[in-house]
This record gives structure tokens, C-alpha cells and sequence, in this order.
């Protein structure tokens, strides 16, 4: 069964997560997601496999999160800005045969496996 991560290897979380998914023997598919940003659509069946509302995946620190007023914002607003601004979005995300953890910490990856 495949394995997907949403990997930014800028964030030393989701290269702790890789990191841990090979050395338990897992090669996922590597999706860069800042340069192939998820669709509505897929941060939509994201949200829904990692059981949480869209602010529940973003990232609160993030400069474009002030700049968009997004503080208290209705949860569909909050999801089009992260479809929009995919640094919005927590990381990593880790996907396996319809389910989804959010690597953090990079331990809870390994309830997918």
C-alpha cells in the first residue's frame, strides 16, 4: 500500500518523519507540496482522514496567517487560504490507504504503519 507524505525539506519536522518512515522500511512518495499545492478538493479529504477542521491544519505563526486576518475566520475561508497559500498548511502529512497523522511529533507516523 502506498505511502504519502506532504514534505516540505525545509521543515526539520517533516525530515524527521521521512526519516523515520525509511528506517522502518518505508520509501513514501514524496509530494513537495509548496510547489505542487493540494487542491480544496484534496486538503478537503485531508482534513477528513485527519479527522480535524481546516483549523486544525493550519499554521497560526505563519505571517500570511496574520496578513489574511485569519484569526477567528470561518473554517471555509481558513481552507481556501491554505489551498492558496500551501505554507498555511501544517506539515508533514502523512497518508496511507485513506487514513492520514500529522508528523508531529514525527512519532505518530507510525500509527499508519
Amino acid at each position: 500500500m502506498t505511502v504519502t507524505i506532504w514534505h516540505n525539506p525545509r521543515c526539520s519536522k517533516s525530515r524527521q518523519t521521512l526519516a523515520l518512515l525509511r528506517e522502518n522500511g518505508v520509501e513514501p512518495e514524496l509530494r513537495l507540496y509548496l510547489e505542487d499545492a493540494p487542491s480544496p478538493a484534496e486538503l478537503d479529504a485531508a482534513l477528513e482522514a485527519l479527522g480535524l477542521p481546516p483549523s486544525g491544519l493550519v499554521r497560526k505563526g505563519e505571517a500570511e496567517f496574520k496578513a489574511l486576518g485569519l484569526k477567528g475566520a470561518p473554517e471555509e475561508a481558513v481552507l481556501a487560504a491554505m489551498a492558496a497559500n500551501p505554507r498555511l498548511i501544517e506539515r508533514p502529512v502523512v497518508f496511507k490507504g485513506g487514513r492520514a497523522v500529522l508528523g508531529r511529533p514525527p512519532e505518530a507516523v507510525l500509527e499508519l504503519l
